[in-house]
């Protein structure tokens, strides 16, 4: 079902398992639609509805079942010819806000990205002489999950661990086992809709390849298209780390030599120097490509010393702005001007109005490349 805002259509599809066009009851009741997409907690959704009673005296949309929870959401923007989902959710948490006043009481929806559906049960199972990422691929091919239409996109991992040295077990729920997985390798897991019924299960390491979004302009006269930006550092942030490992065979202690982070290509011309230092304990008992596993991935997972924050026009930026992508920012200043890597975008969209607020991130300062997209 579509509604029109500001030439923008909204879309929204709700369905047990196969999300159909909503019911137009719902979309009348519509008010208010909130999604975020966020890299590091995840995406989520919250709607808004109206609720009036039936002659019986009961809210006609509860009534109905159609947004019940469990129930698939799919929410996306049409700003040209395709739809782009947003998010393809599933319904949890339900809050009714009754009303003295005819028309006000309210029926507030909010639910999480389909990797909630790997998050429902624990299990104990053991994956002899496989790899990471052959684990990750063979969790999220199982059956339950393809007909939920994920797609799994996995990266290799280096560590083969040998069932006579130790055998990777899992004691949690799915989601939960791909996060540690990820984290053990300095990667990533996170679903995202390519397209209606599509959804991506990607588990690899952060992706700042491919075409830049079109660039966030500020104090550019009639080319700025955001309506505020900020930027700060946070010099304590960069953490780096040491550890050493036991040669197997002279059974030496050897330092592990620095190593650089998966995050590729580099944003920042100047990036921040790591003030702290963690020492991975951990290195001393593992074999020496674990252990540098080990090391690589806690570099890796090193907060970013600068930061942006802000809220586009979307009028005139004319774009969805995604998560999990680069964009361009001009117009900044020699420090500021360059790519980043879009942390957190928060669509707000209401009749007639959409804003975008986002979070950018990188590793340092000054641009790598003398232009960004337009």
């Amino acid at each position: 079902m579509l509604t029109s805002l500001l030439g923008i259509r909204l879309v929204l599809l709700i369905g047990p398992t196969v999300p159909l066009p909503a019911p137009a009851e719902a979309m009348t009741a519509l008010t208010h639609a909130k999604v975020i997409n966020d890299d590091r907690e995840g995406d989520g959704f919250q709607l808004t509805f109206t609720l009036g009673k039936s002659p019986i005296g009961d809210y006609n949309l509860l009534s109905s079942g159609a947004l019940n929870p469990d129930r698939r959401v799919v929410i996306g923007l049409i700003m040209g010819a395709l739809p782009e989902p947003l998010i393809d959710g599933i319904i949890t948490h339900h809050q009714i806000t009754p009303s003295n006043e005819p028309g006000l009481s309210t029926l507030t929806v909010s639910g999480r990205d389909l990797s909630v559906m790997l998050d429902l049960e624990e299990r104990n199972a053991e994956y002899r002489n496989r790899p990471d990422f052959l684990i990750a691929t063979e969790i999220l091919t199982q059956p339950a999950y393809a007909q939920l239409g994920l797609v799994p996109q996995t990266s290799p991992t280096a560590d083969l661990p040998l069932e006579l040295q130790r055998i990777p077990r899992q004691h949690e729920t799915d989601f939960r086992f791909l996060q540690r997985l990820a984290r053990r390798n300095g990667y990533v897991f996170y679903t995202e809709p390519l397209t209606i019924g599509v959804t991506r299960a990607y588990w690899g390491p952060e992706n700042r390849l491919g075409l830049p979004q079109p660039a966030l302009s500020v104090n550019l006269g009639t080319a700025t298209n955001v309506n505020s930006l900020n930027f700060s550092q946070d010099a304590l942030a960069p953490v780096g780390a040491a550890g050493n490992f036991v040669e197997p065979i002279t059974k030496t202690s050897l330092r592990i030599p620095p190593l650089p982070s998966l995050r590729v290509p580099p944003l920042a011309s100047s990036p921040a120097a790591p003030r702290r230092r963690s020492l991975m304990r951990q290195t001393a008992g593992q074999s020496p490509t674990q252990a540098a596993t080990t090391l690589l991935a806690a570099t890796t997972r090193s907060p970013d010393a600068i930061s942006a924050s802000g809220q586009l026009d979307t009028v005139r930026y004319g774009h969805i702005l995604r998560a999990r992508r680069l964009v361009g920012v001009r117009g900044a200043g020699l420090r500021h001007d360059g790519l980043y890597y879009v942390r957190r975008v928060t669509h707000e969209i209401e009749p007639g109005k959409y804003t975008q607020d986002f979070t950018l991130s990188r590793e340092g300062t000054g641009a790598l490349l003398p232009v960004v997209r337009p």
